[in-house]
């Protein structure tokens, strides 16, 4: 339960440890192997997903004949529907159970490769990417709800380090995301890149089948009722973000009047959730809590200027630079790199301002170097400046991360959880919004250039912003 002065959470109770209802004898026993192998497996396929496609744009705006700001749909669509299906997923699962969850969602998956695979058209390939947004939503607020229900069993607080690998895993997955959509584009045309869901899926599935406990509701106690889930909130939500979206997407010829619905929408979602007894966004919570709402900035604002690299960098570097989707994919391989060993050292920490302090430092360096690139940059200028973009990720990340599961309510972790990816989807959104103004149908220097001021006004922000909270000295447990 959380506290309802601050809305965070209470101490957790220590609880007589035993195994898990439903599920094979000590399966996931203290945060063991068989409980994190399939949510590893399944926190990696949102963020596979959502950079593996940066390589296989090129190749499939030439199969369908469009261009760079139409291509951009394919990362927008993913992320308008993550950004709604995070929270709405975490809800779920903390409402009628995690493992649930995590299953339906894998099997979304699996139907969503399919499409994308076989898709004829381009407005199908749109489909599955929706599919696929919500369906790889599932996995990582359900971890969440897991590991905070492991903590009660076994009465203690998840260990750092064991956050630490879920965030390894997206990061990870993100990292090797364009390399391996480009050698796959490559070696097997783009669709593979969408075929490739289906056997990670399935074995993602296949673990959460075997060695998930099984939801407390399975066997006659209440997690929820399905009267609580606020479906009314949720797709109130959905159309303002998605009114907000369709005007973003075209920030070249703004289509003002979409705004007019986006207010009302967003009005008529405060008004409701105010008013609903369980609402989707608990707005009193939020409003209570400012240390969480400041984390939910902070993760927007990276994500923002992270996505705007990884996308306009890998472009350019195709369409400026003449790279190949597998090679672009290869020099983009540093920030992977530093991304990945970056996450493993801030899950090492136990605090929380240091890494995040670093993270915005290294974020306003990393872009102010991409000024200095031109369509002529020798290779390792290329790499350096991919890995100094990678550092800030892989801190953030992990810093963010510990920072939610420290402030959000103890009963509603799974949807803090999801509301922690969805900023980093709305900074995703406007990302690939700015990427389409800035570039039009076609990557150049001046296009990348103008990424980079943005990259360096929001780093000093970040700083500024990380350094003034006072709430992010409290030293984490490990």
């Amino acid at each position: 339960m959380s506290d309802p002065s601050t809305g965070r959470p209470a101490p957790l109770p220590a609880e007589a440890p035993s195994d898990h209802e439903g599920g094979p004898a000590g399966a996931g026993r203290d945060f063991g192997a068989r409980l994190m192998t399939p949510l590893l497996l399944g926190s990696l396929l949102n963020p596979l997903n959502s950079t593996m496609i940066a390589t296989a744009l090129v190749a499939i705006g030439q199969d369908f004949r469009a261009g760079a700001a139409d291509t951009v749909w394919l990362i927008s669509v993913m992320y308008l529907s993550s950004a709604v299906g995070q929270p709405s997923m975490g809800r779920l699962a903390d409402r009628v159970g995690p493992r649930r969850v995590f299953i339906a969602g894998a099997l979304s998956v699996c139907a969503a490769g399919l499409i994308g695979a076989l898709a004829p058209t381009f407005t199908l390939l749109i489909v599955s990417r929706v599919v696929l947004g919500l369906g790889t939503s599932a996995a990582y607020p359900a971890a969440m709800a897991l590991l905070r229900a492991e903590s009660r069993r076994v009465g203690r607080p998840t260990p750092r380090r064991v956050l630490g690998r879920l965030s390894l895993a997206a990061l990870g997955s993100a990292a090797v995301g364009p390399a391996l959509g480009g050698l796959l584009t490559a070696a097997a045309g783009w669709r593979a890149v969408f075929a490739i869901n289906v056997p990670l899926a399935l074995l993602a599935l296949a673990g959460a089948l075997a060695w998930l406990p099984a939801d407390r509701g399975a066997r006659g106690e209440r997690t929820g009722t399905p009267g609580s889930l606020d479906p009314l909130g949720i797709g109130l939500f959905a159309g303002a973000l998605t009114c907000a979206m369709f005007f973003l997407l075209r920030l070249e010829d703004p289509r003002w009047p979409l705004l007019a619905p986006a207010g009302v929408l967003t009005a008529a979602l405060v008004w409701w959730q105010l008013r609903h007894p369980a609402p989707f966004l608990d707005l009193r919570m939020l409003a209570r809590n400012g240390a969480l709402v400041r984390t939910y900035l902070r993760q927007g604002l990276t994500y923002l200027v992270i996505y705007c690299v990884l996308y306009g960098f890998s472009q350019w570097l195709e369409e400026a630079h003449g790279y190949s989707p597998f090679h672009a994919g290869l020099v983009m391989l540093p920030m992977s790199g530093a991304a990945a060993l970056c996450s493993i050292a801030g899950a090492r920490t136990r605090g929380i301002r240091a890494p995040l302090t670093a993270a915005a430092a290294c974020l306003t360096a990393g872009s102010a170097v991409f000024l200095l690139l031109r369509g002529d940059s020798p290779l390792p200028v290329l790499l350096c400046a991919g890995a100094l973009v990678g550092i800030p990720q892989g801190l953030a990340a992990t810093g963010n991360q510990a920072a939610v599961y420290a402030q959000a309510p103890a009963d509603g972790v799974g949807a803090a959880a999801g509301l922690q990816r969805t900023a980093q989807y709305l900074g995703a959104i406007v990302a690939s919004s700015l990427i389409g103004l800035l570039y039009g149908q076609r990557a150049s220097d001046p296009g990348l250039h103008q990424i980079a001021v943005i990259g360096v006004v929001l780093g000093v922000l970040l700083l500024a912003l990380t350094l003034t909270d006072r709430t992010l000295r409290a030293r984490q447990e490990p």
